[in-house]
């Protein structure tokens, strides 16, 4: 896949935002439904598909950029070892025996360096042919002889330079390349899926309500969400991605955000706000909260610092083998609505030092 950063027109620092809009932006031009007459759209299409559903992964996109650097920290050692080689071959005394012919065409030799051969399967090492002995070595010795003479007689227009006998021209060999490249391409069999996220809240999950999502051929897709949904939690759904004339259709990969509210999630724990005065977070009471399934009782034990917490078990959201997390109850120290006039005198002491 060619660079998704290029795919999709963005810079390498940029925010998931920014990638969203980019490829919503790009998807739209390059639909196939828009590009009737662009055989390529739907390569296209699927590309870009590939490049966000890259990027936008965090996880992803970290191990693609760091295999990029050490790909570019390969190619600089090698480009340095390759000028040390010329500069020692340079100062080193010259050969006196002319280039040894190899005998590869253009194929084994991009098979050689590829090591796949045409179909994409592991290349077999061949040897290279060696030079097979002639019995008739006065007939070789004149051959040399009378091929010079025949150049020599032939008008200098019509003299032209031959390649080396047993080595691949260049045009072959570049045929090669681009032959090997086309073949070694995964066909493309999958349209690119639908790759969306979806809000509920902590209710929702509980009651198992199905929110639903809209491709972007305006059919309506609901998104089952229920034991195991937790925030971030990723749904695929198969075959309910895009459709493309001719490919199967992509799944939908759907990511579910818990939207803020009285309960914040932890996993499978769910967070709550427990307001407490300042007399029974010292002295200790019992009090009752709105749990995710109904009131709770709750006891604070005396003592009680803002930001402390207290569990209770079994109350949070379900998990996939049908056990529940907790609900977590975090102490806030509250005020009364209107001051106090003995608490004030009482707090003023204590800062002060005087004791009544």
């Amino acid at each position: 896949m060619r660079d998704p950063y290029s795919v999709l027109g963005v810079k390498r620092n940029a925010g998931q935002d920014e990638i969203k809009a980019a490829w919503r932006s790009v998807a739209k031009a390059v639909h196939p439904d828009q590009n009737h007459d662009d055989p390529n759209a739907t390569v296209r299409f699927t590309e870009a598909g590939r490049a966000y559903d890259l990027l936008r992964d965090p996880d992803k996109r970290s191990r693609y950029d760091r295999q990029q650097r050490e790909a570019e920290l390969r190619r600089m050692e090698q480009m340095r070892q390759q000028q040390a080689d010329r500069k020692a071959k340079a100062e080193s005394p010259r050969q006196q025996d002319g280039p040894r012919v190899s005998g590869e065409a253009a194929e084994d030799m991009i098979a050689r360096i590829f090591g796949v051969d045409s179909r994409g399967q592991q290349a077999e090492a061949k040897p290279r042919p060696q030079p097979q002995p002639q019995p008739q070595a006065q007939a070789n010795a004149a051959a040399p002889a009378q091929e010079a003479r025949k150049v020599a007689d032939e008008p200098a227009a019509e003299q032209q330079p031959m390649p080396a006998r047993g080595t691949a021209p260049g045009a072959a060999i570049i045929s090669a390349i681009i032959r090997r490249i086309r073949g070694t391409r995964a066909p493309v069999e999958k349209a690119p899926d639908l790759v969306a996220d979806v809000t509920v809240s902590v209710e929702d999950i509980l009651n198992r309500v199905r929110p639903t999502i809209e491709t972007p051929e305006g059919q309506t897709i609901r998104v089952p969400v229920g034991a195991g949904t937790t925030d971030g939690q990723v749904i695929r759904l198969k075959e309910a991605g895009h459709r493309i004339e001719n490919l199967r259709r992509g799944d939908a990969v759907v990511t579910v955000r818990v939207a803020p509210g009285r309960f914040r999630t932890d996993g499978f724990d769910l967070r709550v706000d427990l307001p407490v005065t300042i007399e029974n977070a010292v002295l200790g009471c019992e009090t009752t909260i709105d749990g995710p399934t109904g009131p709770l009782t709750v006891t604070v034990p005396a003592w009680s610092g803002s930001d402390q917490t207290i569990r209770i078990p079994d109350e949070g959201l379900v998990k996939e083998d049908g056990a529940r997390g907790d609900l977590i109850a975090e102490v806030r120290l509250l005020l009364w609505e209107k001051p106090d006039a003995k608490m004030i005198d009482l707090m003023r002491s204590l800062r002060e030092g005087l004791y009544l």
